[in-house]
């Protein structure tokens, strides 16, 4: 079993992620913490394969708890989640041994090709025959395409969708959606199905003063 350290500050994506990474065959999570001191009390005390870190701690950023371990010879692999996307941090990430960067908002499934990729990465052992070989392994951690969208559903309208629903805390029809898009009520709502059938919404009931009750979708998976 591949043992994880989930760092996340926030208690409902940190729930979030340990829930993802035990629906991964191999994969464990060992320790749960919401703080850069709280990750390094878990590290000295339980033994750790690899971090799925948040870099935006309270009390210091993720990358800096990373240039400490290091410098105290903790080798564990790291898997970034987060919404930097500051490419100078990227590098630096990847200098200090972030193999994988996931982008908040993300999905169960974002989440999982990441984890299978790794353990592919880390299954990898003996002495590579050639480069061949070696380019191999390595590419075991490349994405090699972005997963498909359902027919007729776009990127960017995805990501418009999505960033209404995390506006709206107290959860938004497909008609107040569309409205605020400017597209058709049909159009948001097969957006939010979407997001509700690869885990990141959920939809209920609203029960207004009078006539049908209307579905609200509110935002479910990490992020901020």
């Amino acid at each position: 079993m591949i043992r994880v350290l989930v760092v996340e500050d926030d208690p409902v994506a940190a729930d979030a992620h340990q829930m993802y990474v035990e629906r991964v065959e191999g994969f464990t999570v060992t320790a749960v913490a919401h703080t850069r001191a709280a990750a390094v009390r878990a590290l000295e005390r339980t033994p750790v394969d690899l971090l799925l870190l948040d870099l935006y701690l309270p009390d210091g950023h993720g990358l800096g708890l990373l240039r400490s371990l290091r410098a105290s010879g903790h080798g564990a692999d790291v898997i970034a989640v987060t919404s930097a996307r500051d490419l100078a941090v990227v590098r630096e990430g990847v200098s200090l041994g972030v193999v994988q960067y996931v982008l908040k908002p993300f999905t169960y499934p974002t989440l999982r090709d990441r984890l299978v990729r790794y353990a592919e990465f880390r299954g990898v052992a003996g002495e590579a025959s050639g480069q061949e070989e070696v380019d191999r392994a390595l590419g075991a951690l490349r994405v090699a395409h972005p997963a498909a969208l359902p027919k007729g559903l776009s990127g960017p309208t995805l990501e418009a969708v999505t960033r209404v629903l995390k506006e709206s805390p107290e959860g938004v029809t497909a008609a107040a959606a569309g409205e605020r898009l400017g597209i058709s009520r049909i159009t948001a709502r097969r957006y939010l199905e979407h997001l509700v059938t690869v885990g990141s919404a959920v939809r209920g009931p609203h029960y207004g003063q009078v006539g049908r009750p209307e579905l609200h979708y509110s935002w479910l998976a990490s992020g901020r």
